[in-house]
């Protein structure tokens, strides 16, 4: 009888166990269904997807959530999302990264802490820019002061190549003190913020000395990051210059004459052997345009001979924001009307760009990656480009911004496509 209750009991008790067991599943999943509901903060619904990472060129719906990207797939229903923007018509894709860029803005003069750089958010997000990288304008020395001024308070990501100089782009003569060029402090620096600083750059010197280019060299090998090479180093060969880049490494200036430097291509608008090795080897070639730095009668042989720029840095500071260079949608607008399908360029603005960085983890709209997205139209028409030198390219594609998502949150809306309208909302609340 004794055997016969503790079976009877403890056969309740595994029944007992079952239902809690049940009732547990049950509670996970309608609370996971009930989180879904509430899950997705902005859908962007009916658009063209072009995702170069996950090499999707297809209409698709994006779910957004909590800063991320919750779900990608070729419809989403409405019904849970507090807010759907209807991007039919319109391409979306990663936020645009802009690898060159002056933007250690400051009471100073000059560019380092200076006037002549300019504050991140005024003008990344009208072009779809989520991310920026900063062209060295601060060193070893002075990047905390960056830091805190301009990259903490920034909506904008900005990340930082670390200038050998120092103190950054201080002007002459204390730029080009190789005194004050030091590869362990720079490396140092660079490896206390690996999630900011992404390289070291060298520029800016006028002297024939290689010891401040093999410092910056030095300086980005112990650091285990790439060499952006900003050029205006008039007395070292060309050839030189490229023979000591590694793969990986970026020339940025690259479709341009200038004083300071060696066209990449020849008298005969060819290609220089030199820069056909490096190409090989990989290094990398950004735009940098400028306000003196992109000519039509580089870029256009340059393109037709398959030397095409990885990357379309805009060299953005004050003084170049107004001239033939207005940012980087209008650099890759002229590339889209010299021949490069929007496909590429978008490729090319924006994975290949995080890889030229060594960021993996942007430039891309993966399911569970940071929500920085842009939306874009394309206009037809007939519409002019300029290059540095004044002179004119016609076209008849402009790209412009019509969207830009920062971390979740909308923060530029060319045209209002995710507000409501004012019909809705005629009370007027005093």
């Amino acid at each position: 009888m004794n055997q016969k209750i503790f079976y009877n009991d403890r056969r309740a008790r595994i029944h007992c166990m079952i239902c809690r067991m049940i009732l547990f599943i049950l509670f996970i999943f309608t609370t996971s269904v009930f989180n879904m509901a509430q899950e997705i903060d902005i859908l962007l619904k009916g658009g063209h997807l072009i995702d170069p990472k996950n090499k999707i060129d297809a209409p698709a719906d994006i779910a957004i959530s909590k800063g991320r990207i919750f779900k990608v797939a070729p419809s989403i229903s409405p019904e849970n999302a507090r807010k759907t923007v209807d991007v039919k018509g319109y391409y979306v894709t990663p936020g645009l990264i802009d690898i060159h860029t002056h933007v250690f803005v400051g009471p100073g003069e000059g560019f380092a802490n200076g006037f002549s750089s300019v504050s991140p958010d005024d003008f990344t997000f009208k072009a779809g820019i989520t991310t920026v990288v900063d062209a060295g304008t601060s060193g070893w020395r002075n990047f905390p002061v960056f830091k805190k001024q301009v990259i903490d308070r920034s909506q904008t990501r900005v990340l930082s190549f670390l200038n050998i100089a120092g103190s950054g782009m201080t002007g002459f003569p204390s730029e080009e003190d190789i005194n004050d060029m030091d590869a362990r402090m720079t490396s140092l620096v660079a490896g206390q913020f690996p999630d900011i600083i992404v390289g070291v750059k060298i520029g800016h010197y006028r002297g024939s000395d290689w010891t401040p280019f093999d410092r910056a060299v030095e300086a980005a090998k112990i650091a285990g990051v790439p060499l952006l090479v900003e050029c205006h180093l008039p007395l070292l060969p060309l050839e030189g210059i490229l023979e000591r880049m590694k793969p990986g490494d970026i020339y940025t200036h690259s479709f341009c004459v200038a004083s300071d430097r060696t066209c990449l291509l020849d008298e005969q608008a060819k290609i220089r052997p030199c820069v056909a090795e490096a190409k090989k080897k990989g290094v990398r070639f950004d735009v940098g345009h400028g306000g003196g730095m992109f000519h039509f009668n580089v870029a256009i042989p340059a393109f037709r001979n398959g030397l095409l720029p990885d990357s379309f840095g805009s060299d953005l500071h004050r003084s170049s924001m107004n001239s033939g260079m207005k940012n980087m949608l209008d650099i890759m607008s002229k590339y889209l009307n010299i021949g490069m399908t929007f496909e590429d360029i978008i490729f090319r603005a924006t994975w290949n760009s995080a890889l030229s960085v060594g960021r993996e983890d942007l430039g891309q709209l993966s399911e569970g990656s940071v929500a920085d997205i842009a939306v874009f139209s394309l206009r037809k028409g007939s519409f002019g480009f300029v290059d540095a030198g004044g002179n004119r390219l016609d076209g008849d594609r402009r790209i412009e911004a019509e969207l830009t998502i920062r971390g979740g949150r909308i923060v530029w809306d060319q045209n209002g496509i995710s507000a409501r309208s004012w019909i809705e909302n005629q009370i007027i609340n005093f």
